[in-house]
């Protein structure tokens, strides 16, 4: 047994940060009367602050393994970091206008964020479980905050309880998968596993849809519209952005690193689950007038879409995952900035029809959501292209044609739902205006839209990064 040091917890400086910061602002919240703001503002920074020192730590190993810190788990983290940042910003006028200031928030969401980071890092499942858990616990009561609002406590329970299903089934994997390997550890199970036996591969669809919950991928994607709409808008934006960077992490690392000499078997749970989202969240949007719900289906379909370059199994493929769960972030993050913006004196909208003539009333905000739909379509030059692009061309060098005639089929289909907000905000007779943009909103909005429309000037960086993390996996 090794001697302890504290050189050795290096690894994981960035969760320790969040967790001692979540403890320290839950001890500040409870002792002193009104302190929101300031527990907001400091886990913001608390988030940035994580995000970089996630960036500077050395490749290492913690925990006998347990906990991995390489090139694609420093990558995942700053976007989760980011994605959880941003949530909390676009929060913070929110809270006030709506009369919610609640500092635990703030807490759950460093906790939660803490969760992301290990379910990141897992080495085995063990740690997978844990961080898993740690991020889903939070995000229950998060989404049922509103406390006196039926829709979000709806929201609360049914994702609790369907939660609670798909930890007991992704549990159950875990326990086949080491009843029939003898190891709990990534690198142990690789080895263990050979060409892999009939109870092993039960042991995998389990694992898998318990991360097909997580990323809400058909067929355990039933709970996403209903606690989409139902949840405080700033916490739906947060459950678009940085839940899913986190269990799209754990996918990829856990098939490629767990399961490399049955490549085959789980290819073909991943494709299936690939079409079953596209298809779906490209037809189901199209009957929605609630912009929360068609965004839940809009988020279904793109996490088909990332899936193709998981489908892939190679370098390349994840490359474009890697590519893709960078530029769906941006997107997410600058469309419910708009759609925080949608307040009138009577409180806030969520109808599409609320949208009508908005490029009359508001030129600047109609133009910045415009070209975040056209992102999220696909349309070139923007951002989301490009992010299509990779994963097409990672399942294209795998020999999978058939998935990535299927996902241009879908992203055509799907182009029209978002084409028809474009339509209404700019032919349709303008609805009364809504009121003044808070500035973080504005600088959210300002700095996702731009990203979008001048990400084909300088790709390279992106495409630099995301290529270096997903060889680390290999």
């Amino acid at each position: 047994m090794t001697a302890f040091s504290f050189a050795s917890l290096t690894p994981v400086l960035p969760e320790i940060i969040l967790a001692l910061g979540a403890m320290a602002l839950l001890m500040l919240g409870a002792y002193r009367e009104r302190s929101t703001a300031i527990v907001n503002v400091c886990a913001i920074l608390l988030l940035v602050a994580a995000g970089c020192i996630a960036w500077l730590i050395p490749n290492g190993r913690a925990f006998n393994g347990s906990f991995i810190v390489d090139d694609f788990a420093r990558y995942m983290k700053i976007l989760a970091c980011l994605g959880s940042a941003s949530a909390l910003v676009m929060s913070l006028d929110y809270m006030t206008a709506e009369r919610e200031q609640k500092f635990e928030y703030a807490v759950l969401i460093l906790l939660s964020t803490v969760g992301m980071g290990m379910l990141i890092s897992a080495g085995d499942l063990i740690a997978l479980y844990l961080g898993l858990e740690l991020m889903s616990l939070a995000l229950y009561v998060v989404a049922a905050s509103s406390r006196d609002n039926v829709r979000s406590t709806e929201a609360g329970l049914k994702y609790f309880v369907l939660g609670a299903l798909s930890s007991g089934m992704l549990l159950y994997g875990c326990s086949l998968i080491y009843g029939f390997t003898g190891n709990v550890s990534f690198t142990g199970i690789a080895k263990a596993s050979g060409e892999g036996g009939l109870g092993l591969i039960f042991g995998l669809v389990f694992l898998l849809a318990g991360f097909c919950f997580k990323v809400s991928a058909v067929p355990f994607h039933m709970w996403t519209p209903d606690v989409y709409e139902g949840a405080p808008t700033p916490v739906t934006a947060f459950f678009a952005a940085a839940p899913k960077i986190a269990a799209m992490a754990i996918f990829a690392r856990a098939t490629i690193s767990a399961f490399p000499g049955i490549t085959h078997q789980w290819q073909q749970i991943v494709v299936f689950v690939s079409i079953a989202s596209m298809v779906l969240g490209a037809f189901a949007a199209i009957g929605q007038r609630n912009i929360k719900r068609l965004m839940a289906y809009s988020s279904i379909g793109h996490m088909g879409f990332a899936l193709i370059g998981l489908a892939a199994g190679t370098a390349e493929g994840i490359q474009g995952v890697l590519v893709y769960m960078a530029i769906y972030l941006t997107m997410t993050v600058g469309t419910f900035a708009v759609i925080l913006s949608m307040r009138r004196p009577e409180g806030m909208v969520e109808q599409i029809s609320d949208l009508s003539g908005l490029s009359r009333t508001n030129p600047a905000l109609a133009f910045f959501l415009a070209m975040l739909l056209f992102s999220l379509a696909g349309i070139p030059p923007l951002a989301g292209f490009f992010a299509k692009y990779y994963v097409f061309l990672g399942a294209i060098k795998a020999g999978l044609y058939g998935l990535a005639v299927i996902g241009v089929l879908a992203s055509v289909v799907g182009a029209y739902y978002y084409l028809l907000i474009v339509k209404v905000m700019y032919f349709d007779e303008p609805a009364p205006n809504f009121q003044r943009v808070p500035l973080e909103l504005k600088a959210v909005l300002g700095l996702a839209g731009l990203f979008n429309i001048f990400y084909f000037v300088y790709p390279a960086p992106l495409v630099a990064a995301a290529g270096l993390a997903a060889k680390s996996l290999f």
